[in-house]
């Protein structure tokens, strides 16, 4: 059975708020750092994106808790492709403790595919498409430690 993208995260110290749980902000960090070892997997890196002459801009994130993470915790986030509209995709990263599976949060990510030059939008190109629809099943990236 294949495993969507997966990367692994040890919470720190200081991502950690007076109540002793991960502070709600740095869940966005923990998404973008996602999406873009994500891009890593499926363009090869985030340059080859640009090379090409696109790149994507964050239009919307939403994210919903279920429970709290804690320092030293190891967090594994699933990144996928949810939905692709013809100038904008979306990103779901679900957010597990590692040891025990348990579901810490699900964040949904938009992006707008940009010219990177004018920075306006532009449609996304067939090859990239196929690419986000595919996805990068079976990566894992531990930044653990």
């Amino acid at each position: 059975m294949t495993q969507p993208f997966r990367l692994l995260l040890r919470v720190r110290y200081g991502e950690c708020d007076a109540q002793q749980v991960v502070f709600n902000a740095r869940y966005g960090d923990y998404v973008d750092v996602a999406a873009t070892e994500f891009y890593r997997a499926v363009f090869g890196s985030y340059q080859a994106l640009l090379e090409q002459g696109l790149d994507s801009q964050v239009v919307r994130m939403v994210t919903d808790w279920s429970a709290p993470a804690r320092f030293d915790d190891v967090l594994q986030l699933e990144a996928s492709t949810l939905r692709l509209g013809n100038s904008s995709f979306t990103l779901q990263v679900d957010i597990r403790r590692h040891s025990d599976q348990a579901a810490i949060a699900r964040s949904e990510i938009t992006y707008v595919m940009v010219d990177a030059q004018a920075f306006t939008k532009t449609p996304i190109p067939e090859v990239i498409r196929a690419q986000l629809e595919r996805g990068a099943p079976d990566v894992t990236v531990n930044q653990a430690g």
